[in-house]
């Protein structure tokens, strides 16, 4: 984990607590030994039972276990006839693949890390809800989130500048999904950028 200040909430938040739900998750391919949990099982007012498992992929990341595999144990142990899945990959073939390996199996796909929202949405053959990236949250005028004049500076001739986070044209990123609540399939999905 880059962020070490987070170590700190993971750790405080137990796995069955009903009064402190877990509201950030890390992916659940990461060691066992890693602060806290890759998995969140709830249940909405109306009684529906849903999960969100968030996995990380392996192609030009870190070497975590095998995100295939870590979704076949944890899909295993869920009830859930809701079950998002949030792939944290850097590779679109990766998460394309994902999508296809879950297609039936889960109710959503939903790529994050390039920050790019991408416009291949679709519900795949056997009713799984798909994108290959969602996007970001936070300034779209910058550089996926930092302020542009670092850019153009580091990438051409690979120097080390500062990089510090923009501000300004906060945006929300987000796949809106239909599902049938008795079998867990998506229906529709549509893409959202929201604005100020």
């Amino acid at each position: 984990m880059d962020k070490k200040e987070i170590i700190d909430y993971l750790k405080s938040v137990p796995a069955d607590s009903h009064e402190r739900p877990r509201r950030v998750l890390r992916p659940a391919n990461y060691a066992p030994d890693t602060p806290g949990y890759g998995v969140y099982q709830g249940t909405l007012p109306s009684g529906l039972a849903y999960a969100v498992i968030d996995l990380q992929g392996r192609v030009f990341m870190a070497n975590n276990e095998d995100p295939f595999r870590a979704a076949d144990r944890l899909l295993a142990q869920i009830t859930a006839k809701i079950i998002v899945v949030d792939f944290h990959a850097e590779a679109t073939s990766e998460k394309c693949a994902m999508g296809w390996y879950l297609d039936g199996r889960v109710t959503a796909v939903i790529g994050t890390h390039t920050h790019i929202p991408t416009a291949d949405n679709r519900v795949l053959n056997a009713g799984t809800a798909y994108q290959t990236d969602v996007g970001m949250s936070g300034p779209y005028d910058s550089i996926i989130g930092v302020q542009k004049r670092a850019g153009p500076r580091a990438l051409p001739h690979q120097h080390a500048v500062e990089i510090r986070s923009r501000k300004g044209d906060p945006r929300m990123a987000a796949l809106l999904i239909e599902a049938d609540p008795i079998t867990g399939h998506a229906l529709s999905t549509e893409r959202l950028l929201l604005g100020e």
